[in-house]
């Protein structure tokens, strides 16, 4: 049975019913990108995705990387796909086209990643953390190193990577001990240990760019005294030629659980002392670049996951129309026929909750491309600061809530295969390892926790997130006007209300002193939040639909009920859950903070 990648109906009514992209089209910007040409490009990457990447999924797991004497290879059939994908112009999708992008929009980059990152998102890893590394020598660099580097790695002739991690320095980036030391031509020389570095090493490209955190002699203690640098594989010499080893050695990559085809490198900088970097930004500045990388990595993370989930998805909905077992529960003759394992209920309940969080999960990532586009296109700062506050907020809850709920997905796909799922011979499993990563890398989901609590909404004193509400009720009110839909709309509008008094409920405790007691509730806070985030675009899809129906072709009336039904199933099904985890909260019960370390047991 071949694999099914993504919805193509559901991502054009995300795309045009309820974002509206072709309006973007209204700005400069984005003049060339109407109806028509979105509709083009998406199936142009589908093409691509499910001819030439798809099948390299497989030998990604199962070949892998390999390391031997020093050399990184990927299996052979990425390079031809990698190939493809720098033909295609694929590499750079959203960014400028003055320096070799395709100057796309946001919304736009979504849905063209629902189809690359679905169908190999190992492989994606090596273009994703490209554009993330170009993005910061475009918005840093020197005109010097935007000359030398971006049309490079925007046509993916040269692939970029992130290195921030080290053995004692993992979310504790302040901790870091790489050091740097400014040479008399204004390079520095730098020395330390990267480990956990994704693409890090490989044989796709011919040089890989390193933007690489350190700390420059003298430096204030902890991340206010580090800062950037690009650090190219090869050294780059000023007419853009490759000159000699830049002393980036390789020293091993990890075997993983999942995501087989990345590399995931340690890497060793100045092992000889000849290692040497550019400085991106100002001295001690660096965190501030790298944060505006993470955030992205963190959105590109979520839609790893999301991906992943919408693949599983599709294969256990298409395996539970064609797997016949099993006799139908009100039919009572020991002989009656098989059917098809859809027809069971509690494989409908596994289809239809993984339908309603990937459908969600669709909405609410494309929604943040297109607050991307609109902080790109705003007209004034005011506008900007709106929608960068909404991105903000949203970001992780994009990356800790979407990648948790994708995980569930993909592990309720495997189980609706029963124990083929369990099997490689089946696309499954893989779906579940590979999907796992989400959850930990760019900062565990714990820390997602704890910056939406805490820095996106009690530090903020609640202003994004009342923005958040300002928008949802928008489509509150639309879902309130139509007579079948206004229990459902009341039920989320009842809901967003409580999460305000949550928020109240936590913001007191950090002011009075308990702030373990605030923390230990931070996980809790993403899960209600993104609950209530998925409610209101399963809301806003329905309300849609409702809208639509009456005047709909038959070929399109069971798509729209079928959005009808999911908000339903949601807020009927799963905010009862949601509710409960308020009244968890609000029974103010810090049992984890307050039990001593030996009553874990264990011992």
């Amino acid at each position: 049975m071949a694999q099914v990648i993504a919805d193509r109906r559901d991502i054009d009514f995300v795309l045009f019913d309820q974002l509206h992209a072709e309006e973007l089209s209204k700005h400069e910007e984005y003049a060339e990108f109407n109806r028509k040409t979105i509709e083009l490009i998406v199936s142009e990457a589908r093409n691509l995705a499910v001819k030439e990447i798809l099948p390299t999924q497989k030998d990604g797991d199962e070949i892998g990387c390999k390391f031997e004497n020093g050399v990184v290879t990927v299996p052979e059939s990425f390079k031809r796909a990698w190939e493809l994908f720098k033909e295609g112009e694929w590499v750079a999708t959203t960014m400028s086209p003055e320096w070799g992008g395709q100057g796309m929009p946001h919304l736009l980059g979504m849905a063209v990643g629902d189809y690359f990152s679905g169908s190999n998102f190992a492989f994606m890893m090596y273009t994703g953390l490209t554009n993330g590394a170009a993005l910061l020598v475009q918005n840093w660099g020197t005109e010097k190193l935007k000359k030398l580097f971006l049309k490079k790695m925007n046509s993916g002739q040269w692939t970029g990577t992130m290195l921030l991690t080290e053995p004692e320095a993992g979310s504790d980036v302040g901790r870091l001990t790489t050091t740097a030391v400014k040479n008399d031509d204004g390079t520095y020389s730098i020395t330390g240990n990267k480990i956990f570095i994704s693409s890090g090493e490989h044989d796709l490209a011919e040089n890989i760019i390193h933007p690489t955190l350190a700390r420059i002699e003298g430096a204030p203690a902890g991340t206010k005294g580090i800062s950037l640098f690009l650090v190219p594989k090869i050294w780059v010499n000023d007419d853009g030629s490759l000159g000699e080893p830049n002393d980036v050695v390789c020293t091993g990559i990890e075997e993983k659980m999942g995501i087989h085809g990345n590399a995931t490198a340690s890497l060793t900088l100045g092992g000889k002392g000849k290692c040497r970097g550019y400085l991106l930004g100002e001295e001690n500045k660096g965190m501030r670049a790298m944060f505006q990388m993470m955030n992205g990595a963190r959105l590109h993370t979520g839609q790893q996951g999301f991906a992943c989930a919408s693949t599983s998805f599709l294969n256990a909905l298409n395996y539970a129309r064609e797997r016949i077992q099993g006799r139908l529960v009100t039919e009572q003759a020991h002989d009656a026929p098989a059917v098809p394992i859809i027809k069971h209920p509690d494989v409908r309940r596994m289809l239809l909750t993984m339908k309603t969080y990937v459908e969600g999960m669709r909405s609410l990532l494309y929604y943040v491309g297109l607050l991307i586009d609109k902080s790109h296109t705003a007209k004034d700062e005011k506008e900007k600061a709106k929608y960068e506050a909404l991105i903000g907020f949203l970001t992780p809850i994009c990356k800790g809530y979407v990648t948790d709920r994708a995980f569930d997905v993909t592990n309720l796909g495997m189980q609706v295969y029963g124990g083929y799922g369990f099997i490689k011979e089946y696309p499954q499993e893989q779906l579940v390892r590979d999907t796992r990563i989400t959850q930990i890398y760019e900062g565990t989901n714990g820390i997602q926790a704890m910056d939406l609590m805490a820095r996106k909404t009690i530090m903020d004193g609640g202003k994004a997130m009342m923005a958040l509400i300002a928008e949802m009720q928008k489509n509150i009110d639309q879902a309130k006007a139509i007579e079948s839909l206004k229990p459902l709309a009341e039920k989320v509008e009842a809901l967003i209300k409580r999460i305000g008094d949550v928020a109240m409920f936590i913001g007191k405790n950090m002011m009075s002193g308990q702030v373990e007691n605030a923390f230990i509730f931070a996980y809790s806070f993403m899960e209600i939040t993104g609950d209530m985030v998925m409610a209101w675009m399963l809301l806003w899809r329905a309300a849609i639909a409702a809208e639509q129906l009456g005047s709909a072709k038959k070929k399109d009336q069971k798509f729209l009920e079928g959005q009808i039904k999911g908000a339903e199933f949601f807020i009927r099904f799963v905010l009862p859950v949601t509710n409960g985890k308020i009244d968890g909260i609000l029974e103010n019960c810090c049992a984890p903070v307050e039990i001593d370390e030996d009553s874990f047991g264990g011992k």
